[in-house]
């Protein structure tokens, strides 16, 4: 198994659908033992029988990914609790839905600065607080999530296209600094998948008729799948791998017209 040993720390569950969820079930099945983060204390109980298929598995409420304290304060009790981990995996991301519903240009200054704090800053805010808290093993692996409408113009994406085109930058830079400690830092680049999130963009589900279309393998992917190459990246597979966007859509972003 390629994660036996190893505890796991996912950022950002919400529910079954989620590709947090398809990275979460990859993980356990490869001998991950998993941490959890997730939004709203309300969501306890759901998020418990959630992840109650992962024998072994811990939950935290950690309410603003983005704010520096609130990081700092759930990230202490997890390694007090658990001990240093070996991965993260950050799957936090959000912009508000008029910011999504209409053309980019009409975005709001709050709505790009909230877009990009949450969807983007967040990730630096995890490999920092990480790093100051001494909380990752050797070799450590942080992988966070992504999508092709930060190099292209997707319909209705928007702003989310640009804070994910920032984090894909915050990968590269991430990667240079960590490096130096041998700890790696990747994205995947995933298909566009029916998500709770995906729910937020106009006419998402023209998008997945379209990959069915266009696509090499003439199928959307699952997040399962994606999972599959999150688990690789955690992985001493993928220990040469740095810095890098790798794309699980089925190889739809080769395709030109």
């Amino acid at each position: 198994m390629l994660l036996a040993g190893k505890k796991i720390l996912i950022m950002g569950i919400r529910n079954k659908w989620s590709i947090a969820f398809g990275i979460a079930k990859s993980a356990y099945e490869n001998g991950a033992k998993l941490i959890f983060t997730y939004m709203g204390e309300e969501n306890k109980e759901k998020i418990e029988e959630l992840i109650s298929e992962f024998e072994g598995s811990k939950a935290y409420v950690l309410n603003g990914a983005s704010e520096d304290e609130l990081v700092k304060e759930v990230f202490t009790k997890i390694k007090e609790e658990n001990g240093k981990i070996d991965g993260i995996v950050h799957a936090v991301a959000h912009a508000n839905t008029e910011d999504l519903h209409h053309d980019f240009i009409y975005t709001s200054k709050e709505g790009f600065s909230h877009a990009c704090d949450v969807s983007s800053y967040s990730f630096v805010l995890t490999a920092r607080m990480a790093k100051e808290l001494d909380m990752l093993n050797e070799n450590a692996s942080l992988v966070t999530l992504t999508y092709h409408g930060s190099t292209k113009v997707i319909d209705n994406y928007n702003v989310m296209g640009v804070a994910k085109a920032a984090l894909e930058a915050g990968v590269r830079y991430l990667a240079e600094n960590l490096g130096k400690e041998g700890m790696r830092v990747n994205a995947v680049s995933a298909g566009p998948i029916k998500t709770l999130s995906a729910k937020g963009i106009k006419d998402f589900g023209s998008v997945l008729t379209v990959i069915e279309e266009k696509a090499p393998l003439h199928k959307n992917v699952t997040t399962y799948q994606v999972g599959n190459v999150a688990t690789f990246l955690l992985s001493s597979m993928s220990e040469s791998i740095t810095g890098q966007v790798i794309y699980a859509d089925n190889g739809y972003n080769i395709m030109g017209i």
